[in-house]
C-alpha cells in the first residue's frame, strides 16, 4: 500500500501563500513562523520533484505547474478542513445526522424555510429528509429511522406536537361534467366519475382517508401527480387548499358545488422520537419547524385579507 508523500498541511501553506502574496503574509495569516512557512512549501517542492512557485515583483505567484496541482488539492483542503469541523462538533454533542419524515400535506415553502435556517445554524450537521404519506411517517417512527416526524396522526407509543390544520377542498378543472350540473352534487353522481387519490405510503397499517366511493378511483403515488390529473380534467379529488391557491385564484381549477363535504380538515403533528435523548441539531431544526409553521399561517393569512379586500 503506498502513503502519500505530501500533506494537506503542505498543500494549505501553498494555498495561503498564493492568496496573500507572500511567505511573511502567509506565515501571519497561519500563525507559523516564516521559517516554518518556507520549509513546508520546499520540503513540498522537493517531494514532487517540480517548481510550484515563482517570484513576480515582490509577491509569489504559482508556475503552471503549480497552479494545476492546487487546483486538485483545493477541494482536498476544503474536505480536511470540514471533516475537522464536523469532529469538533461531535466532541461539543452535536449530532453527526439528523433524520425527519415529512408528510406530503406540510407546505413546502415551510419545509424549505427549516431547512435554510438548520443550514445555517448546523452546518456540520448532515439531514436526511424521507417524504412520505400519511401512515408512511408512523413506519419511519417505529422501526427507529427517524428523530422526527411531521405526522397527520400520532402514533400509538408517541407524543406530537399540533402545527397546524390544512384543508382540503374538492375541485375539478374547468369543463369538467361535474361542474356543469347546476344544482349540489350528491355521492350517485360522484361515483360516475374518476376521482384521484393519493396512495398511503406505509406499509405496516396503510390506510385511505376522504370519500372513495367512486367505481373509478385513480390511485397515485404523489400529491403533485394528483394535482397534475385533477388540472388534466381526467379527475376530481379532494386537494390541499394551501397547494392550489393560484389554481383557484386564476380558475384553472374551480371548487365542487357538493351537497355535504365539499372541505375537509386534516391536522398536522410534530413527533420527536426521543424528546429525552434528541440532542441540539434535532431540537434546533423542532423549533426551526414550529417557528417556520407560523410564519408559512401568518402569510396565509395576510394573502386572504388582501384578497377579502380586494373583492369586497
Amino acid at each position: 500500500m503506498n502513503l502519500p508523500r505530501t500533506s494537506l498541511e503542505q498543500w494549505r501553506v501553498l494555498q495561503a501563500i498564493v492568496e496573500h502574496g507572500g511567505f511573511a503574509q502567509a506565515a501571519s495569516v497561519l500563525k507559523r513562523s516564516q521559517s516554518a512557512v518556507s520549509y513546508n512549501v520546499a520540503r513540498l517542492q522537493e517531494q514532487l520533484g517540480i517548481s510550484l512557485l515563482e517570484a513576480e515583483g515582490r509577491r509569489m505567484k504559482l508556475t503552471a505547474a503549480g497552479a494545476a496541482l492546487l487546483r486538485e488539492a483545493t477541494p482536498l483542503i476544503e474536505a480536511a478542513l470540514r471533516l475537522e469541523a464536523r469532529a469538533r462538533a461531535l466532541d461539543a454533542g452535536w449530532e453527526a445526522e439528523v433524520r425527519l419524515a415529512v408528510d406530503s400535506l406540510f407546505p413546502t415553502d415551510a419545509l424549505l424555510c427549516a431547512l435554510a435556517a438548520f443550514a445555517g445554524h448546523c452546518p456540520d450537521t448532515r439531514l436526511q429528509v424521507h417524504e412520505v404519506v400519511m401512515s408512511g411517517a408512523d413506519d419511519a417512527l417505529y422501526s427507529g429511522a427517524v428523530e422526527l416526524a411531521i405526522v397527520t396522526r400520532v402514533p400509538a407509543g408517541f407524543m406530537g406536537d399540533w402545527l397546524m390544520d390544512a384543508t382540503f377542498v374538492a375541485v375539478a378543472a374547468p369543463g369538467h361534467p361535474l361542474l356543469a350540473a347546476g344544482h349540489p352534487l350528491g355521492g350517485d353522481e360522484l361515483r360516475h366519475y374518476p376521482q384521484v387519490v393519493v396512495r398511503d405510503s406505509g406499509t405496516r397499517q396503510p390506510r385511505d382517508e376522504g370519500w372513495l366511493g367512486a367505481s373509478q378511483r385513480w390511485t397515485v403515488s404523489s400529491p403533485h401527480t394528483a394535482l397534475d390529473v385533477v388540472s388534466a380534467g381526467l379527475a376530481y379529488g379532494w386537494l390541499p387548499e394551501h397547494r392550489i391557491r393560484p389554481q383557484l385564484a386564476d380558475g384553472r381549477l374551480l371548487p365542487l358545488q357538493l351537497a355535504q363535504g365539499r372541505q375537509r380538515k386534516s391536522s398536522l403533528y410534530l413527533v420527536n422520537a426521543a424528546p429525552e435523548a434528541a440532542g441540539p441539531a434535532t431540537r434546533y431544526l423542532a423549533d426551526g419547524l414550529r417557528q417556520a409553521v407560523q410564519q408559512h399561517l401568518s402569510q396565509q393569512n395576510g394573502k386572504t385579507a388582501r384578497q377579502n379586500s380586494n373583492t369586497a
